[in-house]
């Protein structure tokens, strides 16, 4: 484990954007947490669209001239701050298009990240992406953390979910830069060839051949991130979206870490989109790097 962040390696600017609704209440706190380790600053953004709830429905068909919700949006959120004591710009914005409003508030702050929640559909008992974050995931030029779990302080293991391209290095040495107190770990998953993976039900992960473990330690010595700096290097066969959902658990892994280039391969159209598949198997916060963006 390395030293702590110098303020040259944390993020500089934190864009968190929220609905306001509960399931975002755990992005809050999280990037307020976030925020203040790094001693960054710390935006708070709500795109408007129509109203949702049922008296902001009646109020905006009865053209209501005392139904503001942007003043009721400023209210909730200094609320919000005042219990976590931090302090944040308030930014209330309307549009059609909140995906692209985020990405272009995004750049216009240079924000090194970008912080939403993940929706949950009860009947369902799972999480799901919605098209907004899925998007955001796409377009963004800087990461974006997704946050699923209610915060305990600060990330204490961290795995790096990684195919050992060299668009990865980037994502190893930003988790390295932005966590250097943090319990890291590089996992890789190995393939099996056709017709000789493990039943779905196999409780054990299975260690891949010695041959595949040292291209991964090839793979950090590649990235410049001291070995020293990483608690494990995990290398194991089968898929990775079930090898990686059983190390979580089995481990109580906090958040994974990957590049964007790699989300295109983790998993067939079970759920609609390859992001959208990850999230849906592994029990953590994930943060999407995208390929060859380093900043902060």
């Amino acid at each position: 484990m390395s030293t702590p962040a110098t303020a040259s390696s944390a993020p500089a600017r934190v864009l968190l954007a929220t609905d306001l609704s509960p399931r975002c209440d755990r992005a809050f706190d999280r990037s307020v947490q976030l925020a203040r380790d790094w001693q960054a600053g710390l935006t708070v953004l709500n795109v408007l669209e129509a109203p949702q709830e049922p008296d902001q429905i009646l109020a905006w068909a009865a053209e209501d001239k005392a139904f503001d919700p942007q003043q009721d949006a400023r209210r909730q959120i200094g609320r919000d701050l005042a219990l976590l004591d931090a302090r944040a710009e308030i930014r209330l914005l309307r549009s059609p298009d909140p995906a692209e409003t985020i990405r272009s508030v995004a750049a216009d702050l240079a924000a090194d990240l970008t912080v939403t929640g993940l929706a949950r559909d009860e009947p369902l008992g799972r999480f799901l992406l919605g098209s907004n974050v899925e998007r955001l995931a796409r377009s963004l030029e800087r990461p974006l953390l997704i946050v699923r779990n209610r915060p305990h302080g600060r990330y204490r293991r961290i795995t790096v979910a990684s195919d050992l391209a060299d668009e990865s290095r980037v994502v190893l040495r930003t988790a390295a830069r932005w966590f250097p107190e943090s319990d890291l770990e590089l996992f890789h998953a190995q393939p099996r060839l056709r017709g000789l993976d493990a039943p779905p039900q196999a409780a054990e992960l299975t260690p891949a051949a010695p041959a595949c473990r040292q291209r991964c330690e090839q793979f950090v010595s590649a990235s410049g991130v001291p070995r020293a700096a990483l608690r494990e290097v995990v290398a194991v066969e089968g898929s990775l979206e079930a090898s990686l959902t059983r190390y979580v658990r089995r481990h109580a892994v906090e958040l994974v870490v990957m590049g964007s280039h790699e989300s295109a391969g983790f998993l067939g159209a079970l759920l609609g989109s390859p992001l959208n598949q990850l999230l849906a198997w592994v029990p953590a916060d994930v943060l999407v790097v995208p390929a060859a963006k380093e900043r902060g």
